[in-house]
């Protein structure tokens, strides 16, 4: 098949290009070393007075050292992209890639940090790179790991972010405010099912009904049902309080407390989110919902359901997590300007609202939403400082931000 083929000559010239540069980033000097005074300078004995300033003022390192302006992408590759759990090693080219990101759109030096495999002082070793740099973006760990080991940092001082969590539900929300404005839909009264209660999954669900945050200014949806493989997560399902997480899950949603399986939690809804598995969704389960529905279907390569068959169905806006179909939903669109914002105001946390404004300013950057463009485009670049503005002042009027002087 063309498709094949075309495939397998991407793979190889991946392949090729990584061998011809050995990799994607490397470390530049920013100051001359060209004489004895430059040396003296960025070195013994001039660095002396740096390194005691800093000594008597932590803080200081964000004014004098690459702290201000360096992330950490930090996995221990047990959940790497769509190939699973494929170790440290492996995962190399992948967070190499992330910081290919960071450094093209927000003109963050960020650098991998790979684990070979998850310890029980994974937090531990993460909680002590710390000093070096000005934020830690956590990739592509296992749920329910994940959860645990952001949870775990979020007391070091620095803004910690799992991006498959909070980058996807960012974007996610940004799509469905924008997809309100084409439908005419009220998000308040919203119907909303999400399918997958992993990583993403969970973290949709809590910034769309706004855990955590005050709710005289974050507006929440009005019902979300998650389902897993198992169906729909309610209060009474077996087996449920050996996961945490899910057990949250089936506190904060399904206030109704609806039973079945995915096509029995379409019925009336509004929006289906997938993040998920490949043709989970049918079009009668499609017709199965409100009137001019909206099809977020995410998994990846293979969504749930395909555009064309979702359309057809009668779904008023679609989108997917693919660069080929209108309305991409790709959480690039958030964690650049997130971390760029959070780094320009010397966060201590990535919190809510800092989360729900990013969320706001991707949906402002698009002026004008239709049916067949509710989200920026990946590579436009004006995105990331729209995005970092509104996350900054966020963090200064939420109480996050520090004040270096």
């Amino acid at each position: 098949m063309a498709g094949d083929e075309d495939t397998n000559r991407l793979y190889q010239e991946s392949l090729d290009l990584h061998e011809k540069y050995k990799g994607k980033i490397e470390i530049s000097p920013k100051v001359p070393l060209e004489t004895s005074r430059d040396l003296a300078r960025a070195y013994t004995p001039g660095v002396a007075a740096v390194c005691r300033a800093i000594a008597r003022d932590h803080e200081l390192a964000y004014r004098y050292t690459l702290k201000a302006n360096t992330v950490a992408i930090v996995t221990d590759g047990s959940a790497v992209l769509g190939l699973g759990n494929i170790g440290g090693y492996a995962a190399i080219p992948v967070m190499e890639g992330k910081a290919l990101l960071f450094k093209m759109f927000a003109g963050i030096d960020a650098f991998p940090l790979c684990f070979e495999s998850y310890q029980t002082d994974f937090v531990d070793q993460v909680r002590n790179i710390a000093p070096v740099f000005g934020g830690i973006n956590l990739e592509d760990i296992a749920a329910p790991k994940c959860f645990e080991v952001e949870e775990a940092l979020q007391d070091i001082g620095i803004p910690v972010m799992h991006d498959d969590q909070h980058g996807t539900a960012i974007t996610v929300l940004a799509a469905l405010l924008n997809a309100c404005t084409v439908t005419g839909k009220d998000f308040s009264d919203l119907r909303i099912v999400v399918s997958g209660a992993g990583a993403a999954g969970y973290a949709i669900v809590r910034l769309l009904k706004c855990i955590g945050y005050s709710p005289d200014v974050c507006q929440h949806v009005r019902e979300i049902l998650v389902c897993d493989r198992q169906g729909i997560i309610h209060r009474n399902r077996k087996g449920l309080y050996a996961n945490k997480y899910k057990f949250i899950l089936a506190d904060e949603t399904n206030q109704e407390r609806r039973m079945g399986g995915l096509a029995d939690a379409l019925e009336g809804a509004d929006v289906f989110i997938g993040v998920s598995a490949p043709d989970l969704v049918t079009g009668a389960m499609i017709r199965a919902m409100n009137d001019d529905p909206i099809v977020f279907a995410m998994a990846n390569p293979v969504p749930e359901v395909m555009p064309d068959v979702a359309l057809a169905a009668g779904a008023a806006v679609v989108g997917t997590g693919r660069s080929d179909y209108p309305n991409q939903i790709n959480n690039a669109l958030a964690f650049p300007g997130v971390f760029r914002g959070a780094l320009d105001a010397h966060a201590r946390v990535i919190n809510d609202e800092m989360k729900v404004a990013a969320a706001h300013a991707l949906a402002r950057y698009v002026e004008s939403p239709v049916k067949d463009r509710i989200m920026p485009l990946v590579l436009d670049r004006g995105v990331v400082q729209a995005v970092a503005t509104a996350v900054s002042e966020a963090a200064r009027y939420s109480g996050a931000a520090r004040d270096i002087g």
